[in-house]
């Protein structure tokens, strides 16, 4: 068999085997909001997220491009050069995002291969440049730079206003509708559906239809012509709507609106990042078409230009992927412990915090606290009075009798969530940009959160730690996915079909290795509950319990620490 062909074969395989650990790390964006107000029953809301998931995979065409060409200069490759970076981004990106899941860190499958891209290609691009008479500076010929930084500070720039917009339009909500919102939503809340849900249908069927594979070019530029009108009508259908399932039938708006933007933010999911899970294995296969339809060249001789030609990705493969997706949705545990953990970082209120103190997080809150101080003197009383009657969690909690009712945070800003960010992820689709949907939604959700004020003075400096660690772990993404792809490119070159053969092994090893750990350490956690009622639990009962927990799961917990220092 040809050594290319069992490479694209192998490309395709990496294609499943990345949609899958790759949508364990996502799978965060989209059902955090609904998972941690309750909105629905788990299964419902993975049902709805499921469906937002086949719906935007067609969405994802007008993306492709970005994976094809967007971070190198295809043309100025070889076809057996363009194989050799392939391959070695997808091993490496496999290996990566299953090492995040196993550890509960959201990541960015968007950051990730776009510095796979670039540390393969510069690799690459260096063997080139050593057996030519270019010069390290003629590395531009090669990388596409400009296109690289402007997706990289694209990305980052999403950061910032994610949680810019988060922040400032979950107070202004909060503000309206306080946390007793049950009260308002008679007066203000089909208004606020309206506009949330008008907005998501905005960005994610009148903007994001520009990338949809089943519409036709005549379709596009009717619904481009007709924007405002279709605003217009969605706006007032809506919001009458609404008002009729409230006076009437005495519905509570905000779970659909939480419900419908986990299958927009699903959708705009799929649209935004499948580009990060089967782009470069689809441009693998197109190149070996263009090389098997070319007998006249060889590998070595055929320069890739092609790849910078627009294409239309089939819809059959993007319906495929989108059906890996949903199953690993419902069946990766993995996803369920990286959403844990920003549900617990987002948590209204106190309890047991994964991350310890730092100095940092303390002395970020402790300025925080002075700063805050200075401000309430300038702040008339009565103006403070009423932000703490506005922004008081207790009305809310206790209007559940069971503690085990209460949501990590209610429906309100589960709806800010979903609304400010399945917005943000649908417009940078629409504009071509690979947005970061981990870092939207991570931020958007952290934003919210301080202007809830979730982050009291006994959590603050636990969540501040979670927060700095979560993003030190983005950049350190970007650092080892460039490593780890620059290095691995340079192996395949050296080594030829051993090397990658001995990647896929390796890659293969990873994801089975983790997948056992992974199920042996959630196993081991979940005997935290199972301390036999029948002894006297006593500090020293508890202790011993613990340390064999945390002994199993390579952790030690806030409450052993205690206890040890008591």
């Amino acid at each position: 068999m040809d050594v290319y062909l069992i490479i694209v074969i192998a490309l395709l395989i990496l294609a499943v085997s990345d949609l899958v650990v790759g949508v364990s790390n996502d799978a965060v964006n989209f059902i955090n909001s609904s998972v941690g107000s309750k909105a629905a029953p788990l299964k419902v809301i993975l049902t709805i997220a499921a469906l937002g998931v086949m719906v935007g995979s067609t969405f994802s065409s007008g993306m492709m491009e970005i994976a094809r060409s967007g971070i190198f200069h295809p043309g100025q490759f070889y076809f057996s050069e363009i194989m050799i970076i392939f391959l070695a981004v997808m091993i490496t990106d496999v290996i990566l995002l299953d090492t995040f899941n196993s550890y509960g860190f959201p990541t960015s499958t968007t950051v990730s291969i776009v510095f796979e891209l670039l540390g393969a290609a510069v690799a690459i691009s260096l063997i080139k440049i050593s057996n030519s008479t270019d010069n390290f500076s003629d590395i531009g010929k090669y990388i596409n730079t400009a296109k690289a930084l402007a997706i990289i500070f694209g990305i980052l720039f999403s950061v910032v206003i994610a949680f810019a917009f988060g922040t400032v339009i979950q107070f202004i909500t909060r503000l309206v509708f306080s946390f007793d919102y049950k009260r308002y939503m008679k007066y203000f809340g089909a208004l606020w559906g309206g506009i949330a849900i008008t907005a998501i249908i905005y960005f994610l069927l009148v903007k994001g239809a520009k990338g949809a594979s089943f519409l036709t070019p005549e379709a596009i530029e009717w619904i481009e012509h007709h924007t405002l009108n279709l605003l217009l009508y969605s706006f007032i259908g809506i919001t009458a709507i609404l008002q009729l399932m409230i006076s009437l039938f005495k519905v509570n708006i905000l779970r659909i609106i939480v419900l419908i933007g986990t299958f927009s933010l699903a959708m705009a999911f799929a649209g935004n990042d499948l580009v990060n899970f089967i782009g470069v294995p689809l441009a693998g296969l197109e190149s070996y078409r263009e090389l098997a339809g070319n007998p006249s060249f060889s590998p070595d001789t055929m320069l890739m230009g092609s790849l910078s030609e627009p294409v239309k990705t089939p819809t059959i493969f993007l319906l495929a992927a989108g059906l890996v997706m949903v199953l690993t949705l419902f069946l990766s545990k993995k996803a369920r412990t990286v959403t844990e953990t920003e549900v617990n970082l987002s948590r209204q209120g106190a309890g047991s915090e994964r991350f310890s103190s730092t100095r940092l997080s303390r002395s970020v809150v402790r300025h925080s606290v002075g700063f805050s101080k200075f401000m309430s003197n300038l702040v008339p009383d009565r103006v403070t009075q009423f932000l703490e009657k506005r922004f008081d969690f207790i009305s809310y909690k206790n209007q559940f009798k069971n503690p085990e009712d209460v949501s990590s945070f209610d429906l309100l800003r589960g709806s800010v969530n979903m609304f400010v960010a399945s917005s943000l992820i649908a417009l940078g689709t629409s504009l071509k940009l690979p947005l970061s949907t981990t870092y939207v939604t991570f931020m958007v959700a952290m934003g919210s959160a301080l202007a809830d004020r979730a982050w009291g003075r006994e959590s603050a400096v636990y969540r501040i730690t979670g927060v700095v660690t979560i993003i030190g772990g983005w950049f350190f993404t970007a650092i080892i996915a460039f490593s780890m792809a620059f290095l691995i490119a340079l192996v395949i070159n050296w080594g030829g079909i051993i090397a990658a053969m001995a990647g896929l092994a390796i890659a293969l090893f990873v994801m089975i290795w983790s997948g056992i750990r992974h199920r042996k350490k959630i196993s081991i956690l979940s005997k935290k509950d199972d301390i036999d009622e029948k002894l006297t639990l006593n500090g020293l009962n508890i202790l011993s319990e613990m340390q064999h927990i945390n002994h199993g799961c390579g952790c030690i917990s806030q409450e052993a620490l205690f206890l040890q220092r008591s």
